[in-house]
């Protein structure tokens, strides 16, 4: 049975912890239905819909493994029977630098999976929707800015999806349908640098000292909901969270 949903709804991608969990409460607290999909934080998912229904909005838990087609399209289902449709896409699940995962993994949810899942929702949204694509400054100006040898494979991967994206521009832009992107510096509190600080002792330190403060969850989530609510940001913006220095 579908639900009645006379407010946004807001399909976020790796929404268990972190960007994503505090991306799917924000929203939820500017008055958007949020989908919560996760691989297979199961308990930490719930807690981010409980407080997406203690803002007064629908959560709906989606899990699904973005790299299995079978996986992601249950997911659509599941969007498509409760709601009906989806107004606002946020493409913020990535990975690469995960031990026990295959070598091209990266590529794969950074690139394949994000082609995969705006394919496979796009008949989802009307026009008047929209698409953000979250990435890193060191994956955006990836091949124009030194990078550490230890996120090259992730830098990689998340320009060729953002690359993949932009060039679909036209054809979003016949559905009506907006591309924005959010790009952030090494955000303070999140897995991304404590694994790097394995792989390269120092860097987060490094980074530090580069810049005055490096912006935090909080930031980038905030960020991330207003550049995705804002009706006047043309399709392609791209907003910038952190020094890009």
């Amino acid at each position: 049975m579908s639900i009645n949903h006379p407010s946004l709804i807001a399909l976020v991608t790796g929404a268990s912890r972190g960007i994503g969990a505090e991306v799917a409460q924000r929203l939820a607290l500017r008055g958007s239905n949020v989908i919560i999909n996760f691989r297979s934080k199961g308990p930490r998912a719930e807690e981010v819909a409980a407080k997406v229904r203690a803002a007064g909005r629908h959560a709906t838990l989606a899990q699904a493994d973005l790299t299995d087609g079978a996986e992601l399209q249950a997911m659509v289902t599941l969007i498509h029977d409760t709601y009906g449709q989806l107004d606002l896409l946020v493409l913020n699940a990535s990975g690469g630098l995960e031990k026990e995962k295959p070598v091209d993994y990266a590529m794969q949810l950074n690139h394949t999976a994000q082609l995969r899942t705006v394919d496979v929702v796009l008949p989802l949204m009307p026009a008047g929707s929209t698409i953000l694509f979250v990435t890193s400054h060191w994956a955006h100006f990836y091949g124009q800015q030194p990078i550490i040898a230890a996120y090259e494979t992730v830098a990689a991967s998340k320009k060729a999806g953002e690359d993949a994206l932009l060039a679909r521009v036209p054809e979003f832009t016949g559905r009506g349908v907006r591309l924005l992107i959010v790009s952030g510096d090494m955000i303070d509190g999140t897995i991304t640098p404590r694994l790097l600080e394995r792989a390269q002792p120092g860097v987060l330190a490094a980074r530090r000292s580069q810049t005055s403060m490096l912006p935090t969850v909080a930031d980038f989530a905030q960020a991330i909901v207003e550049t995705a609510l804002d009706p006047a940001l043309p399709t392609g913006y791209v907003g910038f969270v952190g020094s890009t220095d």
